[in-house]
């Protein structure tokens, strides 16, 4: 199951069941948990800890340092759950100072050429179409799809199922439920079809709806829109998540 064209460091801890392939560098401090795939030329670098059941394809880079200018070396880990497939050339950077991790969830999908850069946090059965290009301290909640050749600006926060149509750029935040596209972006209704597909009522669907054309159509700003649909809109979980999304929004969400 290990080639033995393989590098890896006597200290690097590797579960059971792990396939590694040729000219795969595995240095310390690296922790590989059970039945993972490591395809051929991958590099997984110090401070890596990765999950179980994950597929890495040929090329990807997990736990190189920061690229950021304020990083001195200091101790931070690029963490990656379980059930992740890693496509092509991906390249994942360990954390700074700043939080001191990057963290990938369990169940997601990144597409080749992908970047997540230092202090990421991605969740749970996420998208993300080739060659898109996260910056550092992004965060994207979970079921978010994100399409191909996106630039995300640092500090964004794109919400749960969402649907970012490709080649978009922004630097603003994405709240939840919504599709984010045109040129420039901006908002383009709520993901009907993949709220549907995830198993949403109809009656919730309704509610998020509504609560989008009140933050977007009536012409008040955020906070005014907030109190209204706080008013006006029963708060189930979907519609709480919305209103505190937007509320703690430290970049203002798009428009």
């Amino acid at each position: 199951m290990i080639s033995p064209l393989a590098y890896i460091h006597p200290e690097a801890k590797i579960g059971n069941n792990v396939e590694i392939g040729p000219f795969v560098f595995i240095d310390k401090d690296v922790v590989v948990g059970d039945d993972n795939k490591i395809m051929p030329n991958v590099s997984i670098l110090y401070g890596s800890r990765i999950g179980k059941n994950n597929t890495i394809f040929p090329g990807a880079v997990i736990g190189a340092i920061p690229q950021d200018l304020k990083f001195q070396g200091e101790e931070s880990t690029a963490e990656i759950g379980d059930n992740n497939t890693i496509r092509e050339n991906v390249t994942i950077n360990r954390g700074t100072a700043a939080k001191g991790r990057t963290v990938v969830g369990n169940n997601n999908l990144l597409m080749e050429g992908v970047h997540v850069a230092h202090d990421a946090i991605i969740g749970n059965g996420c998208i993300i179409g080739n060659s898109t290009k996260m910056a550092g301290e992004i965060i994207i909640d979970d079921n978010a799809i994100v399409s191909a050749n996106v630039l995300m600006h640092q500090f964004c926060h794109v919400g749960s199922h969402v649907m970012i149509q490709g080649g978009s750029r922004f630097s603003k935040d994405i709240p939840p439920y919504i599709i984010a596209g045109r040129e420039p972006i901006s908002y383009a209704g709520i993901n009907i079809i993949g709220l549907r597909r995830r198993g949403f009522a109809n009656d919730v669907i309704e509610k998020i709806h509504n609560a989008y054309r009140i933050i977007y159509q009536s012409g008040l700003n955020n906070s005014e829109a907030l109190l209204k649909i706080e008013e006006e809109i029963p708060m189930i979980p979907e519609v709480e998540y919305i209103v505190n999304f937007i509320r703690t929004s430290e970049r203002g969400i798009l428009k």
